[in-house]
C-alpha cells in the first residue's frame, strides 16, 4: 500500500492520508518521506505539527494575517499535519483547524499522523460536535489509512548508543 502511495497518486486525486499508531512506529518518518518524494516531483509541500500551526494562526487572528496564513495552506498542493491530537483542542483551535479542513477538503491532499486512533478523535477534538463532525466527516471519509502496529523503532536506537 506504501508502495502505491508512494507513487502520489493520491494528490492528483485530492484525497488524504491518516497514518495512526503507537509512538516510535514511523508516523513522521513515513508522512516526511511522502513529503520529500512530493518536493522532489514538484509538489508543493509544507510539513508542521499541528499544534504548531495551529498556536500560529491563533496568533495571525490577533495580528490581522489570519487569512493570509491560512491562504499559504491552502496553495499548498500537500499539507502534512504531525502529532494531530496531542494537544485538546479549545473552541477556537476547533474553528482554526475547521477553516484548514473545509478549505483543502475535494481541493488538496492532507496527510495527518497521529498516536491517537481515529476512533477517538471526535472526542480530542471536542466541543458540543457539530464542528467536530464535519471536521470528521471531510477529513476521514476522503482518506487511505494507515495503522502502524508493533513496538518503537527507537528503542534499537537506544541500545546501540
Amino acid at each position: 500500500m506504501f508502495a502505491r502511495l508512494g507513487t502520489l497518486d493520491f494528490v492528483q486525486r485530492k484525497e488524504n492520508i491518516i497514518i495512526c499508531g503507537a509512538s516510535g512506529t514511523g508516523k513522521s518518518y513515513l508522512s516526511q518521506a511522502l513529503g520529500n518524494q512530493a518536493c522532489i516531483t514538484g509538489i508543493k509541500t509544507l510539513y508542521t505539527v499541528t499544534a504548531r500551526i495551529i498556536k500560529r494562526l491563533k496568533l495571525s487572528k490577533v495580528d490581522g494575517t489570519y487569512l493570509k496564513e491560512l491562504e499559504k495552506l491552502t496553495k499548498s498542493e500537500l499539507l502534512i499535519l504531525d502529532d494531530f491530537g496531542l494537544q485538546a483542542f479549545d473552541g477556537q483551535d476547533r474553528e482554526t483547524l475547521m477553516d484548514i479542513i473545509d478549505d483543502r477538503h475535494g481541493k488538496r491532499s492532507t496527510i495527518i499522523s497521529s498516536q491517537i486512533p481515529v476512533s477517538a478523535w471526535y472526542e480530542v477534538i471536542g466541543g458540543k460536535g457539530t464542528i467536530a463532525d464535519a471536521i470528521l466527516d471531510r477529513i476521514v471519509n476522503s482518506s487511505h489509512r494507515i495503522d502502524l502496529k508493533g513496538e518503537s523503532l527507537r528503542k534499537g536506537i537506544l541500545k546501540q548508543e
